[in-house]
C-alpha cells in the first residue's frame, strides 16, 4: 500500500455498519492531525465458497458493484471532499487477516466495536477483538453512539 516509510497511514476497516462509519470519521480526523492518509479497507467473504449449493458468482461484476457502493457510502459518511482523499481497498478474504496485513507499518488501525454480524450486546466484535490482540500497531476501537 505504498512503500514510503515516512508516510503516516491510518488504516480503517469498513463494513457498512454504523460503528464502522464512526470509525471512518475518527480515522479521517486523526489522519488530518497527523498529516497522514487514510486507507479504508472493506473485506468481503463470498458465502458461496463455504457451500456447494449457490450458483457461480461473476467476480468482476460483484467487485465493481461493491467498489461503487463503497465509494457512495464514503461520500455519504464523509462528504465528497474528504471521501476523495481516502484510499479505498476492496479485499477478498478473512476480515481479521486482511486488516492485520493492511495495518503492517501503519500508525494506527481503526475498527468499529461491532460489525453487521455481531450481537448487539457484545462489546467487541470478533474481528476487532482479534486484531486488537494481534496487530503490530496501536488499535483504536470506536463505539457507535447508537449502541
Amino acid at each position: 500500500m505504498g512503500n514510503d516509510a515516512s508516510e503516516r497511514r491510518v488504516v480503517v476497516g469498513v463494513d457498512g455498519s454504523q460503528s464502522s462509519y464512526e470509525a471512518l470519521r475518527w480515522a479521517v480526523r486523526y489522519a488530518g492531525q497527523l498529516g497522514g492518509t487514510v486507507d479504508a479497507v472493506a473485506v468481503w467473504e463470498l458465502p458461496g465458497l463455504y457451500g456447494w449449493s449457490g450458483p457461480a458468482v461473476d467476480m468482476d461484476v460483484d467487485e465493481e458493484e461493491m467498489r461503487q457502493k463503497m465509494s457512495r457510502e464514503l461520500t455519504d459518511v464523509l462528504g465528497a471532499e474528504a471521501a476523495g482523499s481516502v484510499r479505498t481497498h476492496l479485499v477478498h478474504g478473512n476480515p481479521a487477516d486482511v486488516l492485520l496485513r493492511a495495518a503492517e507499518g501503519a500508525d494506527v488501525l481503526v475498527v468499529g466495536s461491532r460489525g453487521r454480524g455481531g450481537f448487539a450486546r457484545a462489546l467487541l466484535g470478533s474481528v476487532s477483538q482479534h486484531v486488537s490482540q494481534h496487530a503490530g500497531c496501536p488499535v483504536v476501537i470506536v463505539r457507535s453512539a447508537k449502541q
